[in-house]
């Protein structure tokens, strides 16, 4: 079944070029101009994903991702000229799951999309023990092997790694991770993640200049780098 995709922009040749592109690759498109009528789509319809430009009319991108998330968890993604550091905080720290910077390449984007498609699916299917290669997560003991061997965590270094590991190739800013581990009221000791995270590779045997599990984006945050290994499925011919 094609997934339904909501696109928000008030650039008529932006949106319709979007569309095309899209729809010539067999998604389902519905488009809104404006933050109310992307609001009132997202209510309405049986949406997989919302590409959402921030400079709209009426109520502008940000807004847009803080009132979805309080009932929603579609999948975000920003499209928008806006290209500062500050800009792409501002959005992620919303609650929106990706940003790429106008102009961009449509195979990029649709590699984007894939990825939070592919999320939504895993986050949909979640299991109760995560497996990345050699690293098993179970998130009802708070468990975690590494080559089958345990790893002993303290309880902040397994909040980061599960807060982490639940959201692979995400891009999870400093103030989002500070309110997972720590809670709300944290957001700026970005000091308090550097040395977790630290910590955190040292006992996964990461390092950051070949990581394996986590990689720094300079100035944002981190991200989980593998995607949770798939249970093979057996084909029996009739």
């Amino acid at each position: 079944m094609a997934e339904r995709i909501l696109v928000v922009d008030d650039d008529k040749q932006m949106l319709r070029a979007v569309t095309n592109a899209l729809k010539a690759r067999d998604y389902e498109v519905v488009t809104a101009a404006t933050g109310e009528s992307a609001l009132s789509l997202a209510a309405e319809e049986d949406l997989d994903l919302v590409l959402l430009d921030l400079g709209l009319p009426g109520i502008e991108g940000h807004e847009v991702i803080k009132r979805l998330r309080a009932w929603s968890e579609l999948p975000v993604i920003v499209i928008s000229v806006r290209e500062s550091q500050e800009e792409k905080v501002a959005a992620l720290d919303a609650g929106a799951d990706d940003f790429v910077t106008k102009p961009f390449g449509m195979k990029e984007l649709l590699a984007r999309m894939r990825a939070v498609l592919r999320r939504a699916v895993g986050e949909s299917e979640a299991e109760p023990v995560l497996h990345f290669d050699d690293l098993e997560i179970d998130l009802l003991k708070k468990l975690v092997k590494l080559e089958g061997e345990p790893i002993h965590l303290t309880p902040t270094e397994y909040r980061l790694l599960e807060s982490m590991a639940t959201n692979p190739g995400k891009l999870l800013t400093h103030q989002w991770l500070l309110e997972q581990v720590w809670g709300r009221g944290y957001g700026s000791e970005s000091h308090y993640l550097r040395l977790y995270v630290k910590q955190l590779r040292q006992k996964l045997s990461d390092t950051p200049s070949s990581p394996r599990w986590i990689t720094t984006e300079p100035g944002l945050g981190y991200r989980w780098l593998p995607e949770p290994d798939r249970p093979s499925v057996d084909v029996v011919a009739d």
